[in-house]
């Protein structure tokens, strides 16, 4: 593999983030940004990557979904058998990244992670579309498998087994997790790579204070 990435560069002026255009808590920010995301070409603005670490410390990263947010923060659902949800349980702290290209911004967050409870994950669960019902019961998500056709042959079983139901039990280890963010930083691309980067941490009294990071 050869690849020469060095003159790839986009010289950034969609927009500026000011701190009097910025209000004293993240969240307001981030329902903005979100919504201008979906008004924006981008695909899935509810795309996220999380991080998260295994017990020597090592770091894993991968995109799942946004389903909702609140002030009290940021859920998506999972297998809870998976790589990500084993680390989640052992190292219950998360890193999360929205990337916005389209609008030349990005949404970082940290924070600690807890389940959701059983009664909104059957809920979510049971409103998805039949066959994400089924896919979520077909894999054990992050297992070694031996090919596609092991996949294509658990996922045949299940349509017949439930080809008369359009709502599924949902799987015991598949649910939700809420991330409750300690930081969430904003960042609006600027010209000369002189970006706007407005972060807001978590207080000891709960409250949020706003801090002007260097690009």
């Amino acid at each position: 593999m050869a690849i020469d990435a060095k003159d790839l560069r986009v010289d950034y002026q969609a927009d500026v983030l000011l701190e009097q255009d910025a209000p004293d808590a993240p969240f307001p920010l981030f329902d903005q940004w979100f919504k201008e995301a979906q008004d924006s070409d981008d695909p899935e603005p509810n795309a996220m990557i999380v991080a998260t670490v295994n017990a020597d410390g090592h770091p894993a990263a991968r995109t799942v979904l946004l389903k909702e947010a609140t002030e009290k923060g940021f859920i998506f659902y999972t297998n809870y058998d998976s790589r990500k949800g084993h680390e989640i349980e052992a190292h219950p702290h998360v890193a999360v990244v929205f990337n916005w290209l389209e609008l030349q911004r990005s949404v970082r967050i940290e924070g600690r992670v807890e389940r959701v409870d059983e009664e909104t994950s059957t809920e979510y669960f049971q409103s998805r579309p039949k066959k994400s019902q089924i896919g979520a019961w077909t894999s054990p998500q992050s297992d070694v498998i031996p090919d596609r056709e092991y996949l294509d042959s658990r996922k045949a079983d299940l349509e017949k087994k439930y080809q008369d139901s359009e709502v599924l039990p949902k799987p015991d280890n598949w649910g939700g997790y809420i991330v409750i963010p300690e930081l969430i930083e904003f960042w609006q691309g600027r010209s000369s790579r002189l970006h706007d980067r407005l972060a807001y941490h978590k207080t000891d009294n709960q409250d949020w204070k706003r801090e002007r990071l260097a690009p």
